[in-house]
C-alpha cells in the first residue's frame, strides 16, 4: 500500500492503544509511515529523561513526548495536555496525521476526549504535605473512601497520582473522577486497540524483563540514584523501584526481576480493564486489520 495523502482539511487523528508488550510502537511506526503520521507518545513514565531501558524506549525514530522533563521535574497530566494538544494543531496544519501511541489510558482520555483538569496548586500545598505523611495502602484507602472509581483505576503505588486525586476531592467536596469533564475535541478521533491474549502478554513481559536486565536496567537505575533521590515519584515506577530496592540490599537481583514481571502482569491488569471499559475503542488482531480501518476512516469525508 502506498503512502496515503491526507488533506489539511481533514482534522483527523488516530490512536493505537493496548496493554504493555502488545506491539504498539512497531504498529505506530508502520501506520505512521503509510499514512503521512507523525507519532506522539502516551506514556507518563517515557517523559522522563535517562530513564529509557526501564520504560522501553525506542529511539529508532522521531516521536514526541520522550524525554521531556528531569526525573525530578514536575509534569502534570494538564501539562501533556496542553503540549500535545499544540503538537496536533501543528500537525494537522502541516496535513500529517497525528498517531497517539501508548498504554497511559488517563493521559490519552484527557487529550481525545478534551478533559477539563481542575488546577488547585495553591490551595493543595497544605493538603500534600499532610497526604506525604501516610504510607501507600492509607493513601489507598482514603482514596477508596473519597471516590472509589478513581480507587480501582488508580494504581496504589502510584504516589503521586492517589495523592491528587484525594486533594482535589478534599478541596472541591466533589469526587476527583466527576472534576474531569469532557468537552468535545474539534478533530475526528479512530482508537485502535490491539487486542492480545493475556498469556501472550506476559510472556512477552518476561522475556522483556529479563532483556532489560541484560541491556543494563541496573546499572541505569544505579546512574539516576547517582543523581536523584531514590524516593523521587518519577522512580516509584514498576522496573525501577525493584532494581532500588536490589540496588539497597533489600532483595536480590532474581527477586527484583520476578518482581518486575509480577507488578508489570498486574499493570497489565489494569491496562485491559481501562482500555475495556471505552466502546469508541475499535479492536483487532493484527495490523493488517488496523491499516483497513484508518485507511477507511482518513478517507471518509
Amino acid at each position: 500500500m502506498q503512502k496515503e495523502k491526507i488533506n489539511p482539511q481533514n482534522r483527523k487523528l488516530v490512536a493505537i492503544v493496548g496493554a504493555t508488550a502488545s506491539g504498539k510502537t512497531v504498529w505506530a511506526k508502520n501506520i505512521a509511515r503509510m499514512f503521512n503520521g507523525q507519532i506522539i507518545s502516551v506514556d507518563s513514565r517515557q517523559i522522563y529523561k535517562g530513564m529509557d531501558i526501564g520504560t522501553a524506549k525506542d529511539k529508532t525514530f522521531p516521536q514526541d513526548m520522550i524525554d521531556i522533563v528531569e526525573p525530578n521535574q514536575t509534569f502534570t497530566l494538564a501539562d501533556y495536555q496542553n503540549m500535545v494538544g499544540d503538537l496536533i494543531e501543528k500537525y494537522f496544519s502541516e496535513g500529517i496525521t497525528p498517531v497517539l501511541a501508548g498504554g497511559t489510558g488517563l493521559y490519552l482520555d484527557a487529550v481525545i476526549y478534551g478533559y477539563q483538569i481542575p488546577d488547585f496548586s495553591q490551595d493543595s500545598l497544605k493538603i500534600r504535605a499532610e497526604l506525604e505523611k501516610n504510607s501507600d495502602e492509607e493513601l489507598h484507602q482514603k482514596l477508596v473512601e473519597l471516590d472509589s472509581w478513581s480507587a480501582q483505576r488508580i494504581d496504589p503505588k502510584n504516589r503521586r497520582r492517589v495523592i491528587r486525586a484525594i486533594e482535589v476531592s478534599i478541596i472541591t467536596s466533589k469526587p476527583y473522577s466527576e472534576q474531569l469533564v469532557k468537552r468535545k475535541p474539534n478533530y475526528d478521533v479512530l482508537i485502535v486497540g490491539i487486542d492480545a491474549s493475556r498469556e501472550t502478554l506476559y510472556a512477552k513481559i518476561d522475556a522483556r524483563v529479563e532483556r532489560m536486565v541484560k541491556d543494563g536496567l541496573v546499572e541505569e537505575v544505579r546512574g539516576l540514584l547517582e543523581k536523584y533521590a531514590s524516593d523521587l515519584p518519577s522512580l516509584n515506577t514498576i522496573g525501577y523501584k525493584e532494581i532500588i530496592d536490589y540496588l539497597q540490599g533489600r532483595i536480590t537481583i532474581r527477586e527484583a526481576i520476578q518482581r518486575i514481571q509480577f507488578n508489570t502482569h498486574a499493570y497489565v491488569r489494569r491496562q485491559i480493564t481501562w482500555f475495556k471499559r471505552d466502546p469508541n475503542i475499535k479492536w483487532v488482531k493484527n495490523i493488517e486489520e488496523a491499516e483497513k480501518l484508518i485507511e477507511r476512516f482518513l478517507k471518509k469525508a
